[in-house]
């Protein structure tokens, strides 16, 4: 991997509070967030900065550095096996297209699926 691993790693944990996120759960809230039962703290809102933060780390990224995490991706996906990480990162190379943070952004288990190719690749950010 041309990626180092605590990037990837950082990735996961931007990804996973960004997971977490869900729409507006409590619209009557109130200024206090104990009396509401702490139920806007999971809420994702117009001035939470997760997205575009991965936005801005993936855009950070060099070229070989976001084909790896495509390719990552994959692998933890089962599109292929961590014995064709070569064929993986060769699709990855030819298949990209327009914003790799858009197209990352709309994988549903973004942060399980890197964690799963990176256990196969035989890392872990343990």
């Amino acid at each position: 991997m041309d990626i180092a691993l605590d990037k990837v790693c950082e990735l996961i944990l931007r990804a996973r509070a960004v997971d977490v996120k869900e729409g507006m759960t409590d619209p009557d809230s109130g200024s206090n967030a104990i009396d509401d039962g702490m139920a806007d703290v999971l809420t994702a809102g117009s001035d939470d900065a997760s997205e575009e933060e991965i936005r801005e780390f993936i855009a950070g990224l060099n070229d070989d550095e976001r084909h790896d995490i495509v390719a990552i991706v994959w692998i933890g996906r089962g599109d292929f096996d961590a014995e064709d990480w070569s064929e993986a990162l060769r699709t990855a190379r030819e298949r990209e297209q327009g914003d790799t943070a858009d197209y990352l952004l709309g994988i549903p288990n973004l942060p399980d699926l890197l964690d799963e190719g990176l256990a196969a690749l035989g890392r872990s950010c343990a």
